[in-house]
């Protein structure tokens, strides 16, 4: 079949375009990155017109680099950072506020209000999900209570809310369409993804109007077509949405009953595939939708580390130790180990499985001998021992469930092209890790579910064919020292509480 699909990746830090054949071959990609706006400390804003620009300037670069014509373009797919809250005008499509962000804690008084009125319990049942700024809903209230008039105008319906999927398909279809799809709903507080329905009882505490929310989809179907877009025909389906943690679970292929992958991108997010049935989690994760599709829900168990890659950012622009973020594995290669230096990166507060929003970041073990190498090196560990706490929850959920642990890891992301930190991770883990030849996979994901969705690809078993293993990463750790370094690691956390943090 002639022509391509185009997958919008729009990230926390960058929008990236990637222009995939009908045979599942990358023809070519860009990456625009924007600004992070900090109002406040723990505040973290986009601007929607800087994303846009991002947006546009991505997908302009990757067809020259693919060398396509726009004309050809056969289906565009749409993956996204999830928790990201906007509101705009449904006449202007002007954004009433600052899109907030996943990582942005303003809400934990919120949050914490919520909990000590006892309803946790009814968003854990129903959303699969705990009550922690990190989600939509509280976001979504905040801002109605910021800005003037917003409340009333959004009862009155004058108002549109979305997290950045619904937002693209409102600008690439020219304000044709208020949709999102289950797996970014998943993430609201609002949704009930049991019964599949956004839910009265949920918006009510939150403060937020039904009339305010879009219409929830598959994941694979044509929302709209696109109309007005810069460098793109009019027309075009808009066929494929995921957020970007399904899409990367949808991207690896990983459709079978305990498949699951860890993204490293600015946090790092592990996700499981558990099948049909909704598994609650009794062990610090979250159950949220992984994709729908023809009908059927399939569901996962997943665990955030807030702090990832950021981490090395910091490393490269808050303590200046590194000029780029590529440098890290070569300068943490200069020593054989961390020593005695631990790097706990709760730099945000800490999600799964602890969900502490007043946990800081914490270095411990320094002595006259530590070098940058030794913090490099540990902040490498840092996100791995994160990613292994992880797998211990989900390893105590799925058996309690009659099933058996993670037996082999999926990989993918920016920092999963790091050789040190992949083979940490394995020897943490004590399981293989495989890296897929081509670790845009939150990418090939929305392509992938466009290309269902447009008819592009007949079934799941015709993009499994087109799926390639990397590299596989064996582990080399003895359990003992496993257990030797997990237990340093906890005690760690554990002073991320202390008097020198939030108290």
């Amino acid at each position: 079949m002639p022509g391509y699909i185009l997958a919008i990746d729009q990230g926390t830090t960058g929008s990236t375009a990637v222009v995939l054949s009908p045979e599942a071959t990358i023809l070519g990609k860009a990456n625009r990155e924007f600004p992070q706006h900090y109002p406040k400390a723990g505040w973290v804003e986009h601007d929607l017109a800087e994303i846009w620009a991002s947006v546009t300037a991505s997908i302009a670069a990757a067809l020259e680099a693919a060398s396509v014509e726009p004309k050809d373009c056969l289906a565009i797919g749409i993956t996204n950072q999830r928790e990201t809250t906007v509101l705009w005008d449904r006449k202007t499509g002007e954004a009433i506020h600052k899109a907030i962000v996943w990582q942005d804690r303003r809400t934990a008084p919120t949050c914490k209000r919520l909990k000590d009125e006892g309803l946790e319990p009814r968003y854990r049942e129903r959303t699969g999900l705990v009550l922690d700024p990190y989600f939509s809903g509280t976001k979504i209230g905040w801002i109605l209570d910021a800005v003037d008039g917003a409340r009333a105008r959004a009862e009155a319906g004058e108002l549109a809310f979305g997290t950045i999927d619904s937002w693209l398909v409102w600008k690439l279809s020219g304000g044709a369409a208020h949709v999102t799809d289950a797996t970014n709903a998943s993430r609201t507080l609002l949704y009930d993804i049991r019964a599949g329905r956004w839910d009265e009882e949920l918006s009510g505490p939150l403060g937020v109007p039904l009339a305010l929310l879009p219409e929830v989809r598959s994941c694979a179907e044509v929302y709209a077509k696109t109309a007005g877009v810069p460098g793109l025909p009019d027309g075009v389906p808009i066929a494929g949405m995921a957020g970007d943690q399904q899409a990367a679970l949808f991207g690896q292929t990983c459709y079978e009953l305990g498949d699951a992958k860890c993204t490293y991108g600015t946090g790092a997010f592990l996700l499981q595939n558990v099948g049909e049935s909704f598994v609650a989690s009794e062990h610090g994760l979250v159950t949220t939708i992984a994709w729908r599709l023809g009908g059927k829900t399939v569901y996962a168990l997943e665990g955030s580390s807030f702090i990832a890659g950021a981490a090395v950012q910091w490393l490269r622009d808050g303590l200046g130790l590194i000029a780029s973020a590529a440098e890290i594995e070569a300068k943490a290669r200069e020593v054989e180990s961390a020593g005695d230096v631990v790097f706990v990166p709760a730099l945000a507060g800490l999600g799964a499985p602890h969900w502490d929003p007043d946990a800081r970041g914490l270095i411990c073990g320094l002595s006259r001998d530590t070098t940058a190498a030794h913090l490099c090196r540990a902040t490498l560990d840092g996100i791995a021992f994160q990613i292994a706490d992880l797998v211990q929850a989900m390893n105590a959920d799925v058996s309690r469930g009659g099933g058996r642990g993670l037996s082999r890891l999926r990989v993918d992301g920016g920092a999963a092209q790091n050789d040190l930190l992949m083979q940490f991770q394995c020897d943490i883990l004590g399981v293989p890790v495989d890296r897929p030849a081509n670790i845009e996979t939150t990418a090939l994901g929305a392509a992938y579910l466009a290309g269902l969705g447009a008819g592009v690809f007949a079934d799941l078993g015709a993009i499994q064919k087109a799926h390639r293993v990397d590299k596989t990463f064996d582990p080399a750790m003895a359990p003992g020292d496993r257990e030797r370094e997990m237990r340093r690691w906890r005690r760690a956390v554990a002073r991320t509480r202390s008097d020198l943090g939030a108290g």
